[in-house]
């Protein structure tokens, strides 16, 4: 099982879970959840022989923070030091994949391997959505706007968790149950008001020539699983995979299609062989 930790890092204190040792393997979380979303990647790698990490980002889960200039980069290049990681692979899923990128394209001889899943990009133009995506894009915009947190959380967990052309309550049980805590805190949070944004990296994928695996679950917003495809094409050691049934997080919602990929991908980047092989 994972075991928590902390680190104090200047006035900031970031709370994680790690297990496992060997080659590092770290985890960076969706922004509409935290590092929960990881605890049953982070056993698997352990169990296969790696040392699986996963943190809260700043505005997400325990980690804590006065609203103070901060980058996200900074903070995982400074969480990576505290811990003695000098180079791992980068496990990020939508936001958590731009900051991947983000830091592959900063710091290229501390990146392994990338997986990136139903990943963002910094400086990514507005996409162009068709009229049925834009109703709910539209109606997401409009919730947010009445500042009703349940109900921004419920149309949030079928735009992500159930994908936004499927039937609301897709996903059930404990899944559920997780996505509505994680995301419910968040919206609950007070907002970090003073982000120094990375520069844009949409221009700048191609200088990626670090192996990458890119995920994408069918049933998510058909811009972001064309961006896995048009990644695929721009970065020269990457190839994309999409898991069938799943929308925007298919490693929370299904694990056993979603790790044997991930640990297959381990094994190639780092000739390390799953235990059980």
């Amino acid at each position: 099982m994972p075991h928590q930790f902390t680190l104090e890092i200047d006035d900031a204190v970031f709370t994680g879970i790690e297990a496992g040792e060997g080659i590092p393997v770290v985890f960076l979380h969706a922004g509409v959840c935290d590092r929960r979303m990881w605890t049953n990647q982070v056993e698997a790698v352990a169990e296969a022989g790696f040392w699986g990490i996963a943190y809260d980002r700043r505005g997400f889960g325990d980690t804590t923070s006065p609203d103070e200039g901060f980058s996200h980069l900074e903070d995982l290049e400074a969480v990576l030091d505290a811990l003695d990681v000098h180079a791992a692979v980068l496990v990020g899923c939508s936001m958590g994949g731009a900051l991947a990128i983000d830091f592959a394209l900063a710091n290229p001889e501390r990146t392994a391997g990338l997986v990136l899943v139903g990943t963002s990009i910094s400086g990514a133009r507005v996409p162009h959505l068709p009229p049925e995506i834009m109703q709910i894009a539209n109606a997401m915009e409009a919730v947010e706007e009445s500042g009703d947190v349940d109900a921004i959380n419920a149309v949030d967990t079928h735009a992500w968790l159930d994908g936004p052309l499927s039937e609301s309550g897709r996903v059930k049980g404990e899944v559920r149950a997780l996505f509505q805590a994680m995301n419910g805190n968040i919206l609950r949070k007070s907002e970090m008001t003073r982000e120094d944004k990375p520069e844009p990296a949409i221009d700048r994928i191609s200088e990626i020539d670090t192996p990458a695996l890119l995920v994408a679950g069918d049933l998510d917003f058909p811009h972001i699983v064309n961006r896995h495809d048009d990644l695929s094409e721009e970065m020269e050691n990457a190839f994309a995979v999409v898991i069938e049934g799943t929308a925007h997080l298919p490693s929370l919602e299904r694990p056993d299609l979603f790790n044997p990929l991930l640990l297959e991908f381990l094994g190639m980047v780092t000739g390390q062989a799953d235990n059980e092989e």
